[in-house]
């Protein structure tokens, strides 16, 4: 344990001189670094014992984003979160699901010696599976649209169309992997998504089987909502670096897929209403 190999990661560089000293002192191994890019560059080439972190930290990336990243390549390293706010409510309940501890500044310094030396002789809590966004909806395609259907099933609105399963989840498979590709992608949000065939084919299908332009908007809010759905019930395996992008993604590209899917309502019924 004296020779624990230590990241101590702050944007206050007083106080980051401060707690590598004061641990040296201590006999642990201390690298530095002083914001989010430092440290994961660290910790792509290197090993570690422990992860101390400030949570809140300026420019790209957090705590979290350290934590996640540590967790990947050092899935046997503690890692311990510094923050100003103690009370945290449920966000402290998500962040613990990938952290060891939360540690509140100003720390006494004696007392976070004996939180390491003490996490070091535990281990980690355990040891955590994390996945992406993307790879989360990839494997549950089949729940989240059982889900779909459920939800659709309680609304006599939609339900007063008649429509097989197929017909009526069938254009979801193809939904979900235009989904996952767009999350993969890592397209800045807002990008000029190419035209989708299956979406523009959906949005006539469902002008023919009889439905509004409301119904279509109906049915695709509560396909965010079986998504989202799916995310919540993952939480203790999902990556909270990258979940923000991923719902903001998610709900760019079903919106996406919704005005491709209504411009082929709208032509459709365009051409319903030509002369015979």
């Amino acid at each position: 344990m004296a020779f624990a190999k230590v990241l101590v990661v702050d944007d206050n560089e007083i106080l980051l001189s401060s707690l590598s000293q004061v641990l040296q002192h201590h006999d642990f191994e201390v690298i530095s670094a002083s914001n989010v890019s430092d440290a994961l560059r660290h910790i792509s080439s290197g090993s570690f014992d422990v992860l101390l972190s400030d949570l809140h930290m300026p420019g790209p990336g957090d705590g979290l984003t350290v934590v996640s990243a540590m967790r990947h390549a050092n899935p046997k390293a503690v890692t311990m979160l510094l923050s100003s706010f103690p009370e945290m409510g449920a966000a402290a309940h998500a962040i613990l699901l990938q952290t060891d501890e939360i540690l509140v500044k100003p720390m006494n310094i004696p007392a976070l010696v004996d939180a390491i030396k003490q996490r070091l002789a535990n281990g980690p809590k355990k040891t955590r599976v994390v996945e992406s966004v993307a790879t989360i909806l990839e494997r549950s395609i089949e729940s989240s649209i059982q889900d779909w259907l459920k939800r659709v099933e309680q609304e006599e609105t939609l339900m007063a169309i008649p429509m097989s399963r197929e017909q009526r989840c069938g254009h979801l498979v193809q939904v979900f992997g235009d989904l996952v590709e767009r999350l993969r992608s890592f397209k800045p949000l807002g990008s000029k998504e190419p035209m989708s065939a299956a979406s523009t084919e959906h949005g006539e299908s469902r002008r023919k089987q009889g439905y509004t332009a409301a119904m279509m908007v109906e049915e695709s809010r509560m396909l965010q909502v079986s998504i989202f759905n799916t995310l919540q019930n993952n939480l203790a395996t999902i990556d909270f670096s990258v979940l923000l992008l991923g719902v903001m993604t998610i709900a760019d590209e079903v919106d996406s897929q919704l005005s491709q899917a209504m411009a082929g309502y709208i032509a459709e019924s365009t051409f319903d209403a030509l002369p015979a």
